[in-house]
This record gives C-alpha cells, structure tokens and sequence, in this order.
C-alpha cells in the first residue's frame, strides 16, 4: 500500500538528508583516519537514533502504517548491509587498501550506491505501477536467495574481479601503488590512476549486485518510493562507521545468514501473497484476483524480522562464546600436560 505523506515532507527530509550526506563526506575528506571504537560507536548510535527518531517523525506527519513499513525495511536494509560488510573487508584487503583511507572508499562507495539504487527505486516502481506480476517474480528470487543463504551457497569467502573492473584494467592505465586518497598520480612524468579508482568502482558495483535482493525485498514490504529510499539511505548511512565497529565481530555472527534466509524468504512469500491477491494474469486463476490469498500485516513482518535477528544474533554469540571456551580448556589442558611431561624429564 502507498501511504500519501505530504509533499513538504518529503521535500524537506530528502534536502535534510542530502545535507548530511555532503557534510559528511567533507569530514571523511577532510581528516582521513581510522576511527577509534568510541567513535565509532558514537557514530553508529547517532545514525541509528537518527533513523528511529526520522521513523517517529514519520509516524507523527503520516500515521503508524508509514511509520511501521519504514521500521521493517530499515531493520531488513540494514541487516542486509551488515551482512554485506564481510564482501567490503574482503575487498579492502584484496587491493590493500591503506587503513587510513579506508573511510573515504567507504563513504564514496556508499554515496555511488545510493545514485544506483536511487534509479533502482524509481525503475521498480514504475515497473510495479504497471505490472503487478512483476511481485511473482520478486517473491520467486527472494525465496530462491533465502534457499541459498541456508544452503551455505556463499561466494563471498574469495572475492572475484567483476566484469567492470576488468574492462576498467584494459582501457584505463593504473599504478601499482595508492598515493593517499589520490585517484590520479604523476609517474615519471605520466599522469596514471592509481588503484584507488579500482576500489571505488569495486565497492559501487558490489554493491549494485547487492541491490538485487535488497530492492525486492524492500518493496515487499512497503511500495512507497521514498520510503524505499529512506529505508535505503539510513541502512546505508552508518555503515562506514560500523564497518570499523564491528570487525572482528562479523566473523561472530556465524547464524546471520540463517535469520537473512528466514526474512528473504518470508518477505518472497509474503510478495507472492499479493501477486496472487491481486492476480491479473490470465492463465493463473483465468485472470481473476485469488480471493483466499491471506494479506500479511506489517506487524507481522515487523515481528519475523526483529525475532529472526534477535535470536540468530544470540545464537551466534553463545555458540561463539562455547567454541572459544572450549577452545581455551583444551589450550590449558594440554599446556598442562606439557608442564607434566617436563617435570619426569631427568
């Protein structure tokens, strides 16, 4: 369902996030760093408050059923993003990118993908405007994806040079070596680009691919272009600093992909649902809307999503937790056992 929000609204949020996007990218350019914890913890925790209080806003101008479907695509958006961030480590280490410069491939990344999806959105829904059935389709690759995720099908433990960035080798001449976050440097005399331009378009293309399953998904929740894009633009907001955040943390979360299959899965469901429901082609159903298709409520997708990733999360944590506890009684064990056989020794 599209919830008509005011047009000032949405003019003003959408200037207000431009701003913020802009100021902090002159941060990033200005003081190229690697954050501390403090920091980035602060910065996670203002996005996502910032993300709360945007969806307390949204409640207030347009009502609680905008308000819940910005809250289930933002938690689904941005659990989507954390598991992508395991793809941006394994990027940042294949092109040995500087630690220091780390933030600002991020926040270019993040600002490229943004543009993508924006004309995603805008093409999706057009395209949903026009032809519903197009939802069967989505519901069928989001349950495929979620079949995936739980097979363990997962291709992004080596990552692999796209199409783009190959051409890009051929046609564009580049240095071995970064120059700060140069894109362009000067080599006896010879103005090249310097891998930095490679990063960029990995990380921007990455996550084009990424935009796959999250887009769909997304408008199996709610078919409100800007709260597509809103959803969007906060679960991909804090993503630089949680990056940082998070590092090791992210090898933890071994049952993420579980809770993303059960969301994926549920929201491709859900979309096939109201395909159904508001049927038009002519050889299912003889072109006649399927009456019993159940409507899946926003309160519902609320609950599978916050319940998915709280109990995979706590899943994760505790199975970690043993492994690292049992992992430190063998390391004792057998250091003891060492000691004993060095106190027989003559």
């Amino acid at each position: 369902m599209i919830h008509e929000l005011p047009v000032w609204f949405e003019g003003v949020a959408l200037t207000a996030i431009l701003v913020l996007l802009l100021a902090d990218l002159a941060i990033v350019a200005r003081r190229p760093h690697v954050p501390s914890m403090r920091e980035s913890a602060l910065w996670v925790s203002f996005y996502v408050g910032l993300a709360v209080v945007f969806g307390l806003v949204v409640a207030a101008v347009g009502g609680g059923a905008p308000a819940g479907e910005f809250f289930a695509g933002w938690l689904t958006e941005y659990s989507l993003s954390v598991d992508n961030l395991f793809v941006f480590v394994i990027i940042m280490s294949r092109f040995a990118v500087p630690r220091d410069q780390q933030q600002k491939v991020l926040m270019v990344g993040i600002i490229v993908a943004l543009v993508l999806r924006a004309g995603f959105i805008l093409a999706g829904a057009a395209i949903i405007e026009q032809f519903v059935w197009v939802f069967y389709l989505f519901g069928a690759f989001l349950i495929y994806t979620a079949v995936k995720l739980l097979a363990g099908d997962d291709e992004d433990e080596e990552y692999k040079e796209n199409v783009a960035i190959r051409l890009l080798r051929r046609v564009v001449p580049v240095t071995e070596h970064y120059d700060g976050s140069r894109v362009r440097t000067v080599v006896d005399g010879r103005r090249l680009f310097t891998p930095m331009l490679v990063v960029f378009v990995a990380i921007g293309t990455t996550d084009l691919l990424f935009a796959l399953d999250s887009i769909p998904a997304i408008f199996g929740l709610t078919k409100d272009p800007f709260i597509v894009f809103t959803t969007n633009v906060f679960a991909l907001m804090g993503l630089r600093q949680l990056y940082f955040l998070l590092g090791g943390l992210l090898e933890r979360l071994v049952y993420l992909p579980v809770a993303l299959a059960v969301i994926l899965g549920f929201i491709g469901v859900k979309l096939v649902f109201e395909a159904m429901h508001e049927n038009t082609l002519p050889f299912v159903n003889g072109g006649e809307h399927i009456a019993w298709a159940p409507e899946i409520p926003i309160w519902l997708s609320l609950t599978v999503i916050i319940g998915s990733l709280a109990i995979a999360t706590v899943a994760s944590l505790w199975k970690t937790a043993r492994a690292a506890a049992i992992a430190a009684r063998e390391l004792e064990a057998e250091l003891a056992g060492g000691d004993a056989v060095t106190t027989r020794e003559p």
